[in-house]
């Protein structure tokens, strides 16, 4: 399996979404990657979102969809093609450059068609159907997506020079409502908007089309206590649910 979902509340609406919390490579991704066992851990320490699958793993009554593998396998969460900003730094769907721009893989279309095709599109089918269901059952579908970020920014971020507060809130104009921002201010203390990170995860067949998909990025500074951060994301959920 590509995916882990964790069961919740059968009326709850809020889905928390952990793409980047595992360190697992496939034997063929691995076989892909250059670098040898001390380098590639670096790059996991780098870009594996710490302590957001305990976090998660915190709050009770709501659905969960988890990757199973490491985002260095194919990471679900950037365009599959040339929309996807991050390809100008090697980190598109199939991540050719690491944290600091060091080379990961070869440059090979027909195995990053293969990666997209074993695993971006059926992880996309299955938060797809998820969502789908939470629509069916609740009559909307709230997509919290969980992240977490280190104190001082890494070469790969393009837009890392702002403010890096304790909590970031990552808002898309058309699937965030203003009531889930209201309720994210009241449970985050210094929490600001899209600031070092913008946007929410929203699956490609609702985005900019169903407004009762309703989504929210959390991204947390690694710094934060997981405990702490985990009651403040139980009373989120509860206030938006």
């Amino acid at each position: 399996m590509i995916f882990d979902i964790r069961p919740g509340d059968p009326a709850s609406p809020v889905i928390l979404h952990v793409p980047h919390a595992s360190r697992e490579l496939t034997a063929e991704a691995r076989a892909s990657i250059l670098l040898g066992d001390e380098e590639l851990a670096e790059e996991l320490d780098n870009l594996t979102d710490a302590h957001t699958a305990e976090i998660a793993a915190r709050v009770p009554g709501v659905w969960e969809f988890r990757n199973r593998w490491s985002r260095l396998v194919v990471d679900p969460e950037r365009f599959p093609d040339e929309r996807e900003e991050m390809l100008a730094a090697g980190m598109g769907a199939v991540y050719t450059h690491g944290y600091a721009g060091r080379r990961l893989r070869s440059s090979d279309p027909d195995r990053d068609r293969r990666l997209i095709e074993e695993h971006f599109r059926p992880y996309a089918r299955g938060m797809t159907d998820l969502v789908g269901e939470r629509l069916a059952a609740a009559g909307r579908a709230i997509v919290v997506d969980v992240h977490s970020y280190p104190r001082e920014a890494l070469p790969y971020e393009l837009h890392g020079d702002g403010p890096r507060p304790p909590i970031c809130l990552g808002t898309d104009d058309f699937h965030t409502p203003t009531a889930i921002v209201a309720a994210a201010q009241a449970v985050f203390p210094g929490m600001l908007l899209n600031t070092p990170f913008a946007g929410c995860y929203v699956p490609l067949e609702h985005y900019r089309r169903n407004n009762m998909v309703q989504a929210v990025m959390i991204e947390i500074r690694r710094d934060c206590d997981p405990a702490v951060v985990g009651e403040q994301l139980t009373a989120f959920v509860k206030a938006i649910s």
